[in-house]
């Protein structure tokens, strides 16, 4: 859509702010709120590289613990005597919980000392998981995964640490290392997920998680810097400061629906799609759960299109990534239903999907990094939205599939998407918040 001024529209201004050095705002692919590369009192008791590496695979499997029960679900319907599809919103649990997290402990980051936060949600993410595979029904497991969900924020805290420690000329590379970790860790969920819960069971996927979550977060906080914070105001202010900050910008408010709307969609579908491989007859195509996991594979188009995208936003503005972005879904849903008898469609709709999911996530994080004067608390709300709304999305899916099999979950995901872009595409008023009136539709 047109921008109402002929002047370059908020939006892209804030992607041009976001990529000049001299700005105290965060690199355009940084996920979680980083700010600019000021110096700090504090050394590392490791080597730059080593502290680095350990931060990035720390990252990968933290993330991993959020997509660790969707390959995994027909396994556990088996075991609790269920049905797959009765199960699913079991899934969705994590979302919901790692968007309580998010809103609650990614805003301490700035406040308290992140030495004994990662020390402490990384043992309370570990006995959650322990918890999760003692589990005797889906109740006791979705309250495990909750909890665990919500402790596993980890990356949250870390992302920002490195982008500060990296040198200026090296602060990018530094990031896209954390968010190569993140990547690789939704990928490690499906693929080996699935094949150790194929080979183990899944109880025994959950104890390996929660081993190697615990050994890794407490590595990690042993190698931080040690800080000596004094705390001054409310622990929780920055959440306090949450609804100002949103109804000030619109384009922040417009990000974080667009992203809600996008991560909605991939949520319906992926969450899903282990049911539709593994059911046998004529609603699924009967493929066991290592196979199955394969598909997360696909996963791996992400980490290829996310420096792609980041260059876009730079040269072209977030507006336009946002509706190629949207586009590329818009195509990867029809794809998806003929890829309920069709294995070609699903693989290229996978690809499709995950490219798209990608690049509206880099666009949309630039926005709500540099549109306000509060960065972290405008990624808390990004973040925030993003997973209310997969999470909302996926538990939807699931009674979908129950009562219309694979086309049901298309039409959720179709529906996701639809209300995602055509609720934000009227640029705002002018006057309206600080980056109102943008064109950014």
């Amino acid at each position: 859509m047109p921008s109402r001024a002929p002047s370059t529209s908020s939006a892209d201004r804030a992607t041009a702010a976001a990529a000049r050095p001299v700005q105290s705002v965060t690199s355009p692919t940084a996920p979680a709120g980083a700010r600019s590369p000021a110096p700090t009192p504090y050394p590392l008791p490791v080597p730059h590289g080593v502290f680095l590496v350990l931060i990035a695979v720390c990252t990968a499997v933290t993330a991993a613990n959020i997509y660790l029960a969707a390959p995994l679900l027909p396994l556990m319907a088996r075991d609790f005597g269920s049905t797959p599809s009765a199960v699913a919103w079991v899934a969705s649990v994590a979302q919901f919980g790692y968007a309580a997290g998010l809103l609650f402990f990614a805003p301490l980051g700035d406040r308290v000392n992140r030495r004994r936060l990662v020390a402490v949600l990384s043992l309370v993410t570990a006995v959650a998981l322990v918890l999760g595979a003692a589990a005797s029904g889906t109740t006791a497991l979705a309250a495990a995964i909750l909890v665990a969900s919500a402790a596993t924020v980890v990356p949250q805290l870390l992302v920002p640490l490195v982008a500060e420690r990296a040198p200026a000329h090296r602060r990018a590379s530094h990031v896209a290392a954390v968010i190569a970790g993140l990547f690789t860790g939704v990928v490690a969920a499906r693929v080996l997920g699935a094949l150790a819960g194929q080979a183990f069971g899944w109880r025994s996927v959950f104890v390996g998680a929660a081993v190697l979550t615990a050994l890794l977060g407490l590595a990690s906080a042993a190698v931080l810097p040690k800080e000596h914070r004094r705390r001054t105001g409310p622990l929780f202010a920055g959440l306090a400061q949450l609804p100002g900050v949103v109804r000030g910008s619109a384009d922040l408010r417009r990000a974080c629906v667009r992203q809600a709307g996008m991560y909605g969609a991939w949520s319906a579908l992926w969450t899903s799609l282990a049911l539709l491989l593994t059911e046998g007859g004529s609603g699924g195509y009967g493929i066991t759960t290592a196979t199955a996991g394969l598909f997360g594979l696909f996963g791996l188009a992400a980490a290829v299109v996310a420096p792609l995208a980041g260059g876009l936003v730079d040269r072209f503005g977030a507006a336009k990534v946002v509706s190629y972005a949207y586009g590329a879904a818009g195509v990867s849903v029809p794809l998806f239903w003929l890829g309920g008898g069709a294995l070609w469609a699903l693989c290229a709709a996978a690809t499709a999907l995950h490219m798209a999911l990608v690049a509206n996530h880099v666009a949309n994080q630039t926005l709500a990094l540099t549109t306000t004067s509060t960065p972290a608390v405008a990624n808390t709300a990004y973040v925030v939205a993003g997973f209310a709304g997969g999470a909302l999305a996926s538990a939807l899916a699931g009674s979908a599939y129950t009562h219309w099999e694979w086309t049901g979950v298309c039409v959720v995901s179709a529906l996701w998407l639809a209300l995602g872009w055509v609720s934000t595409a009227i640029p705002a008023r002018r006057g309206g918040g600080k980056a109102a009136g943008a064109g950014v539709a």
